[in-house]
């Protein structure tokens, strides 16, 4: 069972690693199959901890495909009902066979009794029951002794599985062991605070702004560790705030704090933006896609009005556009032949910007 597991696991890696091209459409359906032959496989509790196959398809909850990405975290969360049912019922009867060993174990502090009616009679009979009495203390130290020794293995197991079960209930992607900041880390600068107060602002927006299948990673991470980290590298980078590379810094907080701009913030959050990358990054690549196409519009506005700088072109309608069948056009001529030739007409279309030419 184990080798059968761990092979279909491996053809899925190899399919899923295969996927990650632009051309991997073929391997992506590849790892679709075996990840629905891992979902039907009978995993137990024991296949998992003995193969660690879960811990190892952790990964594919981060892949580019978002099928692969969507099938790897479904098939983690099925996994973990099958560790907690079985932990869970493992725990139950243990506490069972507890009990019953007490409930066998409590009629022996009843003996005395009668050893204590014999004290009445003479000295010798005393003696004998005192001896008695020695005795049974003495088998009952050794029977909780006993009992100790064995209840002290099954506390361990429930530990091992009490430390199993919080490894699973872990979020998929990105969750990190470091407990979150409860506030913010000073510095001696208080340009570098205000900084820092800044991205932090910034990044916990994060958390309202995410999808329902990212809301446990963005959880995860801790707004203010990344500030400060962010802060820092800045810093060592481009020194102080308040210096010559003040408009750097106003630019990145300008596209961190956009409202139109969420996946910049989430991509700086999660990590998937570092912040040695952030001192390298243009302001075309922070900008959010919306700005992206305003400022090529601003673009193509601005070649336009530096092609009205050229010749000048006569408004008419004798011609018509091939593409739109408008006849809103512009035009102008220029000799680009020798001098007995015709002169060649450059005609522009006004409505859809079509350009074409003719002797």
């Amino acid at each position: 069972m184990e080798r059968e597991l761990v092979e279909l696991f491996e053809t899925a890696k190899k399919a899923a690693d295969g996927a990650t091209t632009a051309e991997g459409g073929a391997e992506e359906t590849r790892c679709l199959d075996a990840l629905g032959q891992l979902k039907s496989f009978p995993v137990t509790y024991q296949l998992l901890v003995s193969t660690q196959v879960g811990k190892r398809l952790r990964p594919l909850t981060k892949h580019p495909r978002k099928k692969i990405q969507s099938f790897a975290s479904s098939l983690i969360e099925i996994w973990k009902d099958i560790v907690i049912k079985e932990t869970s019922k493992d725990i139950k009867n243990g506490k069972v066979e507890t009990k019953a060993s007490v409930r066998v174990e409590s009629p022996r502090t009843e003996s005395p009794r009668p050893e204590k009616i014999q004290k009445t009679s003479t000295g010798k009979v005393e003696k004998s029951s005192k001896s008695e009495a020695v005795k049974v203390e003495k088998l009952e130290r050794i029977a909780v002794e006993r009992k100790v020794q064995v209840e002290k293995p099954s506390l361990a197991g429930n530990v091992k599985v009490e430390k199993i079960t919080k490894e699973v209930k872990i979020p998929v992607s990105g969750a990190s062991s470091t407990p979150k900041l409860t506030s913010m880390i000073k510095s001696n600068d208080a340009a570098r605070d205000k900084v820092r107060e800044i991205l932090h602002e910034a990044l916990s927006k994060v958390s309202s702004e995410a999808d329902e299948d990212i809301t446990d990673e963005v959880n995860a991470c801790d707004p203010i560790r990344v500030a400060v980290t962010v802060e820092s590298v800045l810093f060592e980078n481009w020194g102080s705030s308040a210096g010559s590379q003040k408009a750097k810094y106003r630019s990145l907080m300008f596209n961190l704090k956009d409202q139109k701009n969420p996946d910049f913030r989430r991509k700086v959050l999660l990590g998937h933006v570092e912040a040695e990358r952030l001192v390298n990054m243009s302001t075309a690549e922070m900008a959010s896609n919306e700005r992206r196409q305003e400022n090529k519009k601003i673009e193509e506005k601005a070649l336009f009005e530096c092609q009205r700088g050229g010749p000048r072109q006569a408004t008419t309608d004798q011609f018509k556009c091939g593409r739109c069948g408008q006849r809103k056009t512009t035009y102008y001529q220029m000799q680009t032949r020798s001098a007995d030739e015709p002169m060649t007409t450059y005609v522009t279309c006004v409505n859809c910007n079509n350009r074409w030419k003719f002797c």
